[in-house]
C-alpha cells in the first residue's frame, strides 16, 4: 500500500507552507462546496477542518434534497424556487447519489393545515418548479392513499396528496464528492486540523495560524478567508469583534428497521402535539423519522438526542401508523445535529430563516463568516460567496459559475452508468455492483480493480457486504484517518442497522493484517467506534 503514513498515531502530515488565494474554514457541504466553486474558478484554495470531511451537521440531516415545501409559510418563496432548481440540478449532475423520493401528506380532520392550504401550497411548489423532471403533485381520495399506505391510521383520514423531492442517501458521499472535485483542480486539504487563530493585520485578515490532531502547529496566508464552519461559526471567530452570529437548532432523528405496513413511499406529517412538520421515511433498508427543532446553545459536537425528543418521534410515528407500536424500543441508532441559524433568541425555531447569509466582518476585511445554509442549496451558496469574492480577486475569476452544468466527479451518463454496472456485476455480482455504485459512483471501477489482489479481495461484515479493498480506497484515495471515517462516511456500512458494528472488528483486524494499523492503533480505533456507537444508542438490541 502507498499510504504507508497510515501506520502512525497522528494524522497525515500537510504541507501549507505556500500562501494561497483563499482559506475555507470547514469541509462540511458548504465549505466543500465553496472550495470546489473557488478551486474551479482558477484559485489557489486552501481547506481545513479540524475532523474529517462531512462529519458535522452534514452527516445530520434528514437526508432530503428539498425545495423546503413548508418554508411556503413563511413566505420564503425565493428559497423556495432556488432550492427546486437546486434540487433539480443535483438529480442531473449526481445521480448516483441523489434520486428521486415520491411524498405522501395524508389529511385528517381537525389537523392544523387544512386540505385546501396543503393543495394550495403544492400547487405553488409546482409552479416554482416547472419544467422539472420529476412529476407534478397529485391528489388523492382515502382509498387510494390506504391501498398506497396499508399501514397508515384511517381514523379521521379524509384522503392527501403526492409530491416529488429527492433524496440523498449518504450525503456524506456529497460532501466528498465536492472535496474531490476541489481537490483534482488544485484545492489542498488538511483534515483534522484545527484553526486556532484567524490572523489579522492592519485591519485586514492575513490567514490562519493552525494545529493538527498531533499537535503540528503552522501558519497560512491568504488575503480572503471564508469561516464555514457551521455551528462553530462563532468558536472559530475567537477574540474577532463581531455579534454573535450563530443561535442553532437541534435536530434529532431516530432509525428503526422496518414495521408492518411501514411505507415505501416517504410520508409528511403535520405532529399531533405542536403541529410541526415530520418526515417517516424509507431509508436505506430502514426507516428514518425526523426531525425535531430546538434552540440549542451547548458544544454542538456533544450534541444528541434527548429522550423527550426520541420518544416524541416515536409516538408521533405510531399515531399516523398504529403498526410502529412500541418503536421507541426498537430504535436503532439516532443522529442529532445543530442547524448553523442565524442568532434569534425569540420566536418559533421553524420561523428561523433558512436562507444563508454571507457577513463580511468590518474588523477584518477579506473575512467571511457563512450562517445558514442547506444541503439542499451548498452549490448556489458557494456561487454566492464567489460573487462577493470575485471583485477582491486579481486577476478576477469569470461571472459565469462554473458549477451550474457541471457533474460531481462521480457522475455518469446512462450508458456509461449501464455499461459499469455489467462490468461490475460481472466480478462481484449484482447487488455489489448496485452497492458501490450508490456509494462510489464511477469511482467504483477503482474499488473493483483494488479488488482484484488477492489480500483485498476479501469481504467482511454481516452478509460479506464490504471489500477489504473499500478499507484501503478509503485510506489511500478519499482522505479518511480513523474507523470512524471508514464505516461512517466512506464505505458507508457504518449507516446500516448495526451501525457498522459488524463489521468494525473485521476492518481493524484487517487493517491490522495488511500493516497499515499496529495492534495498539488497531485496539484504539475499534474501542473508538464502539464509544461512538454507544452514544448514538447503537448496539442495544445487538
Amino acid at each position: 500500500m502507498s499510504n504507508a503514513s497510515n501506520a502512525g498515531h497522528g494524522p497525515p502530515a500537510h504541507d501549507a507552507r505556500a500562501s494561497v488565494d483563499l482559506i475555507v474554514i470547514g469541509a462540511g457541504i458548504n465549505g466543500a462546496a465553496v472550495a470546489r466553486e473557488a478551486a474551479l474558478s482558477g484559485l489557489k484554495v486552501l481547506l481545513l477542518d479540524r475532523g474529517d470531511v462531512g462529519a458535522g451537521t452534514s452527516s445530520a440531516s434528514s437526508r432530503l434534497i428539498h425545495g423546503g415545501l413548508r418554508y411556503l409559510e413563511y413566505a420564503e418563496i425565493g428559497l423556495v424556487h432556488e432550492s427546486l432548481a437546486e434540487r433539480e440540478r443535483l438529480l442531473r449532475t449526481a445521480p448516483h447519489l441523489v434520486e428521486p423520493l415520491d411524498l405522501c401528506i395524508p389529511f385528517y380532520a381537525g389537523a392544523r393545515r387544512s386540505p385546501w392550504q396543503v393543495r394550495f401550497g403544492l400547487t405553488l411548489y409546482d409552479w416554482l418548479s416547472a419544467g422539472k423532471s420529476v412529476p407534478n403533485h397529485s391528489s388523492l381520495s382515502r382509498d387510494e392513499l390506504l391501498a398506497r399506505l396499508p399501514g397508515l391510521r384511517s381514523d379521521g383520514l379524509l384522503g392527501g396528496a403526492s409530491y416529488f423531492d429527492a433524496q440523498a442517501r449518504f450525503p456524506e458521499r456529497l460532501v466528498l464528492e465536492n472535496v474531490r472535485d476541489a481537490v483534482e483542480n488544485g484545492a489542498r486539504l488538511m483534515t483534522y486540523t484545527a484553526v486556532t487563530r484567524i490572523r489579522v493585520e492592519s485591519g485586514r485578515v492575513a490567514g490562519v495560524d493552525w494545529r493538527t490532531a498531533d499537535g503540528i502547529t503552522g501558519a497560512a496566508t491568504a488575503p480572503l478567508v471564508v469561516n464555514a464552519a457551521g455551528p462553530w461559526v462563532d468558536d472559530v471567530l475567537g477574540p474577532i469583534k463581531h455579534t454573535r452570529l450563530i443561535g442553532g437548532t437541534k435536530g434529532s432523528h431516530l432509525i428503526a428497521p422496518p414495521f408492518p405496513g411501514a411505507p415505501r413511499s416517504g410520508v409528511y406529517v403535520e405532529a399531533g402535539t405542536d403541529g410541526r412538520p415530520l418526515f417517516i421515511l424509507p431509508w436505506n433498508g430502514l426507516v428514518l423519522v425526523g426531525t425535531t427543532d430546538e434552540r440549542y446553545d451547548g458544544d454542538a459536537s456533544a450534541a444528541t438526542i434527548e429522550r423527550s425528543e426520541l420518544e416524541y418521534l416515536a409516538a408521533e410515528t405510531e399515531r399516523v401508523f398504529p403498526t410502529a407500536a412500541g418503536l421507541a424500543a426498537r430504535v436503532l441508532y439516532t443522529q442529532t445535529g445543530v442547524r448553523p441559524l442565524p442568532h434569534r433568541p425569540k420566536g418559533k425555531e421553524g420561523a428561523i430563516t433558512r436562507r444563508h447569509l454571507i457577513r463580511r466582518h468590518r474588523s477584518a476585511a477579506g473575512l467571511y463568516s457563512i450562517v445558514g445554509g442547506k444541503l439542499t442549496t451548498h452549490r448556489a451558496l458557494a456561487e454566492d460567496v464567489l460573487r462577493v469574492l470575485r471583485p477582491q480577486i486579481t486577476p478576477r475569476p469569470p461571472h459565469a459559475s462554473p458549477t451550474r452544468d457541471r457533474a460531481l466527479p462521480g457522475a455518469l451518463a446512462a450508458a456509461e452508468r449501464g455499461a459499469l454496472l455489467e462490468r461490475l456485476a460481472a466480478r462481484l455480482g449484482a447487488a455489489r455492483a448496485q452497492r458501490l455504485w450508490h456509494v462510489y459512483g464511477a469511482a467504483a471501477e477503482r474499488v473493483a480493480k483494488l479488488a482484484e489482489q488477492s489480500d483485498l479481495s476479501m469481504a467482511i461484515g454481516n452478509g460479506g457486504r464490504v471489500l477489504v479493498a473499500e478499507l484501503v480506497h478509503a485510506l489511500e484515495h478519499e482522505w479518511a484517518w480513523t474507523l470512524a471515517d471508514i464505516l461512517q462516511r466512506r464505505c458507508m456500512a457504518g449507516l446500516d442497522g448495526d451501525f457498522g458494528l459488524g463489521v468494525a472488528g473485521e476492518a481493524a483486524a484487517a487493517l491490522e493484517r495488511l500493516g497499515v494499523w499496529d495492534r495498539a492503533r488497531a485496539a484504539d480505533e475499534l474501542a473508538g467506534y464502539r464509544e461512538l456507537a454507544a452514544r448514538h444508542g447503537a448496539g442495544r438490541l445487538a
